[in-house]
């Protein structure tokens, strides 16, 4: 069993940054792909970015030029910055992490952007 636990989110104005954090129980490297998704009232999950075990990234049209998905290997720990924050990127973030055939999923984050 993997857990993750989620923190860094909370109440911004337009344009500010914020970055969220996910920690990791296990060794990052034994994850095939880690991701942070995000949903807001009323609306699907979204995949906002990933990273493969090679640290191949990939995002969303809505994410890209914005937010970047990294991470530290010592602390395993991925993060999620985002920068030039938008109301409607107001969602609770989930960290996704996937090893073989099964899904982990953290308890979420509240992120609220404000005008």
């Amino acid at each position: 069993q993997v857990q993750l636990v989620e923190s860094g989110g909370g109440l911004v104005q337009a344009g500010d940054s914020l970055r969220l954090s996910c920690a990791v129980s296990t060794s990052i490297f034994s994850l095939d792909v880690m991701d942070w998704h995000r949903q807001a009232p009323g609306k699907e999950r979204e995949l906002l970015a990933s990273m493969t075990n090679a640290e191949i990234t990939t995002y969303a049209d809505s994410a890209k030029g914005r937010f970047t998905i990294s991470r530290d290997n010592a602390k395993n720990t991925v993060y999620l910055q985002m920068n030039s924050l938008k109301p409607e990127d107001t969602a609770v973030y989930y960290c996704h992490a996937r090893r073989r055939f099964y899904d982990f999923w953290g308890q979420g984050t509240q992120v609220t952007v404000s005008s």
